[in-house]
């Protein structure tokens, strides 16, 4: 599709240029063709990981397991929670679950996106020409940008912190939102953090850019952040009543091990950051107005403070990053679309350049967040095995050669674990020169890791034994432990496919 520049220098989609009826038509068909786009996109590219780990462990917390004892997860009970109804449709329909998760999110991006707009619809915040390309943008950035992250926890916290921006962006051009709008932002923003409770810090770092372009702290105590705390607080006082594991099992585990992350100078040179910084840059130099709008400013804070927090949290996976390039997208598409009176020939020449850019970040950005470990070209190796439905086990600190692997060939997952979690940190600390002190304090938790291990392939007895010698010498760590080796007498090579050793258990 073409670019057109309108009469005042603006970049606008030829179908939405027409004013009326058919422009909303041609807008609502763009974005049906967005939203197919991005289904077709859930058939193209794997599972992610993470999400394929957490659909088992709802699962089995839907079947009983306790979590944080039985079921081994770093992060706050929402984070397996928030996949329960998935499971749960997906069991009364006979349906894959992964499919009813996507679904579902794309039930919750479609009236996302519409109650922003309603929000914004009468609002100055938003030319009139900028609203339906701001909503398509909306469309990209929540249906088609997060590629393999599809479904993370950041990715729907940004579904659930659109109308909060929406409000905000009512609030910081000084117009007053309606009750019903603030009721909904305020659902959507103690939702966002109950996943992520660290996201509060970004937020409090946009609320202050608010409040300091208002010249009033009231802002902090609009309705819909009133609302946020009190479900925040439900929320935190329902894990302390109801998942007190969390604080006594796993809080120590995160407090000595997981708390471990890449130095300051690994992390900038991230490419999710390179690209966030060059977004922003691209933003502020190829906006159409010659100052930055209360509008933009708020959605580049948003992106520079989750920059902010995905630096504070040290680990560089792509989906982390998710939060500040969504922003920063959505802050591009505001600062190119903005009105500005310019002759016809620089117009034209400043869309092709605005064209160039955006695709440029748009395909980059797909790239990153599409970059991710799928273990299932494994599974002609197990099916091989002739094994039905396996129950499977791997030897990995790479989650991503066992998920979404397990769920594709059918399988059940026998660890109560996503992956080698501790041993993975104790190697990743003696890399990075972690001192005496604290590589002592990761070795209890190293050694009961590997305990628990053992227990699992003497309880559950898994058909197949996948070890890592791909991305590690899992194979040299397997055999060092004498109780691990013994165990591994029970199993046969069947065969090694890319460095993974495929075993299957001998027939009694």
């Amino acid at each position: 599709m073409s670019l057109n520049v309108d009469a005042d220098g603006g970049l606008t989609l030829p179908s939405l240029k027409v004013a009326g009826r058919w422009s909303g038509l041609s807008a609502a068909t763009l974005l049906l063709i967005l939203f197919a786009t991005a289904i077709l996109m859930r058939h193209l590219v794997a599972a992610n990981t993470d999400v394929s780990w957490l659909l088992i462990a709802a699962e089995r917390w839907l079947d009983g397991q306790r979590l944080y004892s039985e079921i081994l997860e770093t992060n706050p009970p929402m984070a397996v929670l928030v996949y329960v109804p998935a499971i749960v449709i997906a069991r009364g329909v006979d349906f894959p679950a992964e499919v009813v998760l996507d679904g579902l999110l794309f039930m919750a991006i479609a009236p996302s996106v519409a109650v922003s707009m309603l929000i914004l619809r009468d609002s100055a915040a938003l030319g009139q020409r900028q609203k339906w390309p701001l909503a398509i943008a909306a469309v990209v950035v929540l249906g088609v940008l997060p590629a393999q992250c599809f479904g993370q926890r950041e990715h729907i916290a940004v579904i659930e912190l659109m109308p909060v921006f929406a409000v905000l962006a009512l609030r910081i051009n000084r117009e007053a939102p309606p009750l019903w709008a603030s009721a909904v932002a305020g659902a959507g923003l103690g939702l966002a953090l109950c996943f992520k409770p660290h996201f509060a810090l970004a937020m409090l770092c946009v609320l202050g850019i608010v409040a300091a372009q208002l010249r009033s702290a009231r802002v902090l105590l609009a309705p819909e952040n009133v609302i946020a705390a009190l479900l925040l607080s439900a929320y935190s006082l329902g894990t302390v009543l109801l998942f007190p594991e969390f604080f006594s099992a796993m809080w120590p585990l995160i407090r000595d091990v997981y708390a471990f992350g890449l130095p300051f100078p690994m992390m900038v040179m991230k490419p999710g950051v390179v690209l966030c910084v060059l977004t922003l840059i691209a933003a502020l130099v190829l906006r159409r107005s010659s100052t930055v709008t209360p509008t933009l400013l708020l959605l580049l804070s948003a992106s520079a403070a989750f920059l902010m927090i995905y630096l504070l949290q040290r680990k560089g996976w792509p989906y982390h990053s998710y939060p500040m390039l969504a922003f920063a997208g959505l802050g591009f598409v505001t600062a190119v679309t903005a009105s500005a009176p310019k002759p016809d020939g620089a117009a034209a020449r400043s869309s092709v350049a605005i064209a160039a850019v955006g695709a440029g970040l748009l395909v980059t950005a797909l790239w990153w967040f599409n970059a991710a470990l799928d273990g299932r070209f494994l599974q002609p190796a197990i099916q091989r095995t002739g094994i039905v439905y396996p129950s499977i086990l791997v030897i990995s600190g790479n989650a991503g050669l066992a998920h979404p692997l397990t769920r594709a060939v059918g399988g059940v997952w026998t660890s109560r674990e996503q992956s080698l979690l501790v041993a993975t940190y104790q190697e990743f600390a003696r890399e990075m020169g972690a001192d005496d002190q604290a590589l002592a304090r990761i070795e209890p938790y190293a050694q009961r890791e590997r305990g628990w291990l053992a227990d699992d392939i003497r309880r559950f007895a898994p058909s197949i034994l996948l070890v890592d010698n791909m991305t590690s010498e899992w194979g040299q760590w397997l055999h060092a432990t004498p109780e691990l080796d013994r165990l591994m007498g029970d199993y046969r090579l069947a065969e090694t496919v890319q460095n993974v050793d495929v075993y299957v258990r001998r027939a009694n």
